[in-house]
């Protein structure tokens, strides 16, 4: 098959979430199963075509949007997986400082990233089974497809909900500009309490809609994490799938990881010590090897449950623990840790410096890795977390139920620590189960050899991608 991405974001030429992780690795996860992957993205500022080996069409795409012609310059090459990449340049309109913006032309950036790209597939001619696209940004182009806005060599649309709560919500006033049709703008239509509703236009224009796990596709059907669109996606026809995200585990492969202090595999994880040792000096904590130590990678916003962090961590620290945390985001809650590092300098170390070599680093050296999150699609957090060895706590819902299993009292079934409620003592209770089962040495070295095995490639859901490609009913 011919398999077009259309994203705002994908790993290597830029990151800001998830999101970029997932659309690299699943277009080279369905390029490893020889089907033919195009991924059209926007140049974003930072990006060398040099550094990737992408060379520029001589004549660039004249895209008409709102009344006015955009020249779309087009960057082409190919990654190692074998997927073929197509970047757009249109400056100012793709090349800002940020990926993501607050600016006022926030909804034309994306409405023309959506009509350059299928005039892209216009120009080119070639045969494409199935257009996919990713969260509210490219939501259009189901739209201005099945309206007959723009013409493309493919019909047939895929959209994918990442977060729902990230819906492209705009004015009135941006109607003409975005080239949407104004008998639309209704509640059967893409209108939303007197608004634009962008990724509405596209779910009900779409050929199916997906989300990034079973369990987050039947949340947002109910009022609670429907988001205001839990109408919509239950009069959805076929309904809203879920399909499990995975990682790239060439890239998280603690055995031939070469920014680790050590490699280690499920066969032999006794190079996970030296990990631990070695993180612990990277974040200024004394070495303690029989201490756990517990971790927490994330952004710092209420959805990610850190304030459940905050609120237990001083009933946690009168265990022989460690706890440490990466991430920046919400002031209140970086002041937060500031503060619980200041008041236990040898148990809590927190950093708001995140890069790639700390976050491999990070995963290797852990003991457990939390993920107490309020709401969570899918998380790529606790799946990589497995690859390396650090057992999981979660919260049960979306994709965290659907792959961590709660662990039994002899360790003998399940892959981490589940709690129910969004409550910190819960939480608190999670961890410690898990504290008491770090203290029996040889149970706790077959749990994380068993967590380790535990399968969080792509390849199952990449065959579940391509029967749905396929799915024409």
């Amino acid at each position: 098959m011919h398999v077009v991405f259309v994203a705002a974001e994908m790993v290597p030429f830029s990151k800001v979430g998830g999101l970029a992780d997932v659309v690299g690795s699943l277009s080279a996860a369905l390029a490893q199963q020889r089907h033919r992957v195009t991924v059209v993205l926007p140049m974003v500022q930072g990006i060398d075509p040099q550094a990737y080996s992408l060379s520029r069409r001589l004549l660039p795409i004249a895209v008409s949007l709102g009344g006015a012609v955009h020249h779309v310059e087009v960057y082409e090459g190919r990654l190692p997986s074998g997927a073929e990449v197509r970047l757009l340049r249109c400056d100012p309109m793709f090349v800002r400082a940020e990926v993501y913006t607050q600016d006022g032309d926030e909804p034309i950036r994306w409405a023309l990233l959506s009509k350059a790209a299928l005039a892209l597939l216009a120009q080119d001619g070639d045969g494409v089974d199935i257009v996919h696209v990713h969260d509210w940004h490219t939501a259009l182009i189901p739209y201005y497809l099945k309206q007959g806005i723009v013409t493309a060599p493919c019909s047939r649309t895929v959209l994918t909900i990442h977060n729902l709560h990230h819906q492209g919500v705009f004015g009135r006033e941006y109607v003409d500009r975005l080239d949407l049709r104004w008998d639309h703008f209704n509640p059967e239509g893409f209108e939303f309490f007197g608004k634009i509703n962008v990724l509405k236009a596209g779910l009900l224009s779409a050929s199916r809609t997906t989300t990034v796990s079973p369990t987050y596709a039947r949340e947002i059907l109910d009022a609670e994490q429907g988001v205001g669109l839990d109408g919509v996606l239950r009069a959805l026809r076929p309904p809203v799938k879920g399909i499990l995200n995975g990682v790239d585990v060439e890239t998280w492969n603690p055995t031939t990881d070469m920014r680790l202090a050590a490699r280690f595999s499920p066969d032999d994880p006794s190079g996970k010590a030296e990990c631990k040792r070695s993180l612990e000096e990277d974040l200024g904590l004394p070495a303690r090897p029989g201490a756990p130590l517990v971790g927490m990678v994330t952004r710092l916003v209420p959805q990610k449950g850190v304030d459940l962090v905050l609120g237990m961590a001083p009933r946690l620290l009168r265990s022989d623990v460690q706890l440490a945390v990466v991430g920046t985001g919400d002031r209140d809650l970086e002041e937060g840790l500031t503060r619980l590092v200041q008041r236990y300098p040898d148990k809590v170390a927190y950093s708001h410096v995140y890069d790639d070599r700390l976050s491999h680093r990070f995963f290797a050296g852990c003991d457990m890795i939390l993920v107490p999150s309020r709401f969570e699609p899918c998380g790529l957090t606790q799946l990589i977390a497995m690859r390396y060895g650090a057992v999981p706590v979660v919260r049960r819902t979306g994709g965290l139920a659907d792959t961590v299993v709660d662990l039994d009292r002899n360790l003998e079934t399940g892959n981490g620590f589940v709690f129910h409620r969004v409550d910190a003592v819960d939480l608190l209770g999670a961890i410690l189960r898990g504290v008491a089962s770090h203290a029996s040495r040889s149970e706790w070295v077959d749990l994380v050899r068993r967590v380790m095995r535990t399968d969080v490639s792509w390849d199952r859901s990449a065959r579940q991608y391509v029967a749905l490609y396929g799915d024409k009913g």
